[in-house]
């Protein structure tokens, strides 16, 4: 019973509170729909620990789009055998993590160190860089500890299990063999979806689009005759 909790009706509790908390989020909180920038208080480590991070991330985010949204199926037909899918998942997938933990620990010390951080961060900051720091450094744990699959392929099982969860579909029997380390690392991402729409992560839906056709913004330089006029 509690494992179709935790892996049937939770992911559906997450989901509606996902998608129903940005949709309250942008109708009642649209100026506080930001990323919050905090380059004004330090530079330094955040142009490091933030590049890193997103870098890091964005591919880690493209390993697993690859690897649990497209069917193992799709790449036994391209003849990729799941040996040579290991390789190149490691190959891509542990420096990406590298990059992505070193810039979230890089981040989290800036949080914690800097007065001025402290003084003015949110509950919603902590709570999100809590929920993102667990989520990474869970996520490489448990790619360190499969570099060795030992017959475990995450592609017929988690890959599964997430794409019933999308098409409403869902199978907790999918998870019954997966080590706990895996399972972690899920219930992590879990709870950063849960926290998402009430910190400063609803930014990644806020593309400038409306930059490429505003009209440019004109700065002249004064010339001594406005000096005098002020």
């Amino acid at each position: 019973m509690f494992e179709q909790f935790l892996w049937v009706i939770l992911p559906y509790i997450v989901l509606v509170i996902f998608i129903g908390g940005h949709i309250y989020r942008y109708q009642h909180d649209q100026f506080g729909w930001t990323s919050k920038s905090s380059e004004l208080l330090e530079k330094k480590m955040l142009r490091i620990g933030s590049n890193m991070f997103h870098w890091g991330i964005i591919f880690v985010f493209g390993g697993h789009v690859m690897g649990l949204l497209i069917p193992i199926e799709v790449y036994e037909s391209m003849g990729i055998t799941e040996h040579q899918y290991h390789i190149i998942a490691l190959a891509g997938g542990i420096p990406a993590g590298i990059l992505a933990t070193v810039g979230i620990l890089i981040l989290f010390y800036r949080r914690m160190t800097v007065r001025r951080l402290v003084a003015t961060s949110t509950k919603g900051d902590w709570t999100a860089l809590f929920f993102l720091t667990i989520v990474i450094l869970s996520g490489m744990s448990a790619t360190l500890l499969n570099i060795d699959s030992n017959g475990f392929d995450y592609r017929t099982t988690i890959g599964p299990w997430l794409r019933g969860i999308l098409t409403f579909r869902p199978d907790a029997n999918h998870l019954a063999e997966v080590p706990v380390w895996f399972k972690i690392h899920i219930i992590a991402v879990l709870g950063i979806f849960a926290a998402w729409p009430f910190t400063r992560l609803v930014h990644v839906f806020s593309m400038p689009v409306r930059y490429l056709t505003r009209s440019y913004v004109v700065y002249r330089k004064r010339t001594p005759k406005q000096e005098g006029l002020r």
